[in-house]
């Protein structure tokens, strides 16, 4: 059984679809405490705490290294310094257990930002660094929308392997499906009066998937906003933005720690998603265990990974990185 190690693990989005696909955890690290007593109470795991504190020599070999890490800008990129370009940053925790351990696979998630972040330096280095460490390494932005889930979430994926480049393209996608099929039937529901919102006549799908319906009469941005557009979703804040069921729902953010994401329901009503709704499009099993509170719940899952893309991506490393030693011992 090929093994990983969850660095950054978070509540264990990256576990979960490593795991449908037969890899086997042997080490999780998170330095926030309600993340890690999510972790624990699904896993049966208490992640270790800070990731400067470990010391890469205990850490278990593995095979595979994931990693979703807070993206930082580096101060010395560029500089042909090697891994220690990154030095005080998330990122050289990763640079030196690679060092150590050089584990065949190494998978790192991150926000679409970072494509763009420090003007493109940070990606950048970090491919630099990934293949000064000896691996071959590529990158895909990746939706959640093309992975069955109701859920306009774009992450980018970077795959680095010591045997060859990892192919995105045969990766395995699924047709989009809609915010109504994934929604609670009954339930406690938050409905706004109608004096509350607003609803645009002809609501049209844009390419994403999503469909602006409406609006709630909050005070809009004004500096800038063209006579005529002022019922765009762009001059509204995001919480007080109403999407159709018929669509797809935007990302959640991890500073949302209301959940305040309103939906037009197939009855022509509007509501707040309910937590359980939230956890479904990220796509967690609803067996999935909670125990924080509902705001920290809201920050877990906009901090954490749409578990069916990270399970097809998972598959694909087996396939490809892996498919001749499963193989050979079969």
């Amino acid at each position: 059984m090929f093994k990983f190690i969850d660095l950054f693990c978070g509540i264990g989005g990256i576990r979960i679809g490593m795991e449908t696909q037969g890899f086997k955890c042997v080490f999780s690290c998170d330095i926030n405490s309600e993340c890690q007593k999510t972790y624990n109470a699904n896993f049966n795991e208490l992640p270790a705490g800070d990731i400067k504190l470990v010391d890469e020599k205990t850490i278990p070999q593995h095979d595979i290294l994931c990693a979703g890490f807070p993206c930082q800008p580096f101060s010395i990129s560029g500089k042909q310094k090697g891994f220690d370009d990154t030095r005080g940053t998330l990122f050289f925790e990763i640079c030196r257990i690679l060092n150590e351990k050089k584990p065949p696979v190494v998978f790192l998630e991150n926000v679409k930002h970072l494509v763009h972040h420090n003007g493109g330096k940070t990606l950048q280095t970090i491919l630099d660094k990934l293949i000064e460490l000896g691996y071959f390494v590529s990158w895909k932005i990746l939706n959640g929308s093309d992975f069955g889930l109701p859920q306009n979430r774009e992450r980018i994926i970077i795959i680095g392997s010591l045997k060859k480049e990892f192919d995105f393209s045969k990766i395995e996608t699924k047709p989009r499906c809609r915010l109504v099929d994934s929604l609670d039937k009954q339930g406690d529901f938050e409905f706004l009066s109608p004096t509350e919102y607003t609803l645009i006549n002809n609501p049209k799908q844009q390419e994403s998937g999503l469909i602006f319906a409406g609006y709630r009469n909050k005070s809009i941005r004004k500096v800038g906003v063209r006579p005529g557009t002022e019922h765009l979703s762009r001059v509204h804040k995001q919480p007080n933005r109403i999407y159709s069921v018929y669509g797809i729902h935007p990302t959640l953010p991890s500073q949302e720690s209301s959940g305040r994401y309103f939906i037009l329901t197939d009855d022509n009503r509007v509501r707040k998603l309910t937590i359980n709704e939230c956890w479904r499009i990220m796509g967690f099993p609803d067996t999935f265990i909670k125990v924080s509170s509902i705001g920290e719940q809201y920050k877990q899952l906009g901090n954490s990974v749409c578990v069916s893309m990270i399970q097809a991506v998972a598959q694909e490393i087996k396939n490809q990185l892996f498919g001749d030693e499963r193989n050979a011992n079969s």
